[in-house]
């Protein structure tokens, strides 16, 4: 069984349309480890020491949060510039997360036309997300295919926060036990809960 981690980081959960609901999720999948940051470090005290053997411990990282100005919610940086330390994750000796993988579950509120080169948002969502990749691969992981959810604000009343949800469980119990296509995932430039990359059970 693959060792999994989902870090969720949402500075306002309560008022979350659909993030809210991917973390209850999350945290019931058997064999996942669930880290609510904000829940446990309300004053961005970070223990590195906790968070590396989380890493040393776990095969894939999962960070899931909601997309924050074309970026991350603050802590997710802060745990970053805390925890990627020269000499553990990067840099002369820094090789204790190669070979790991790393994946982002994003919610934009935009729908996904928006995330194109004509749409409003003048990119795709993946190319906003680049910082992160960069990040998995000078720590020598593989970045898999972001899981997204385009029209975030809407998914209530779209009928489209059950599916998402429902795929996100799919996608950490495949990850868990190895169903997860990777080969299928690399063509792919985001994953979503219709287009699932799973192998089917032996």
């Amino acid at each position: 069984m693959t060792k999994v981690i989902v870090y969720y980081a949402h500075p306002g959960h309560k008022h979350s349309h659909v993030n809210r609901y991917m973390a209850r999720a999350a945290a019931a999948v058997e064999g996942v480890t669930y880290v609510d940051l904000y829940h446990d470090y309300p004053r961005f005290d970070i223990d590195v020491n906790v968070e590396q053997q989380r890493l040393l411990d776990h095969d894939v990282i999962v960070f899931q949060f909601p997309f924050f100005w074309y970026s991350t919610p603050s802590i997710i940086k802060e745990w970053q510039d805390l925890v990627l330390e020269h000499g553990f994750a990067y840099g002369h000796e820094g090789d204790k997360l190669a070979g790991k993988r790393f994946m982002v579950a994003v919610t934009g509120a935009g729908p996904s036309d928006a995330y194109t080169h004509e749409g409003y948002q003048h990119f795709p969502i993946r190319t906003f997300l680049t910082p992160l990749e960069q990040t998995a691969r000078l720590c020598k992981m593989q970045f898999l295919a972001p899981y997204v959810l385009y029209g975030a604000l809407r998914a209530p009343e779209d009928g489209l926060v059950e599916p998402h949800v429902d795929g996100y469980q799919q996608l950490l119990k495949a990850l868990r036990d190895d169903r997860y296509d990777l080969t299928a995932a690399e063509k792919m430039d985001v994953v979503t809960f219709d287009k699932l990359p799973l192998r089917k059970e032996a």
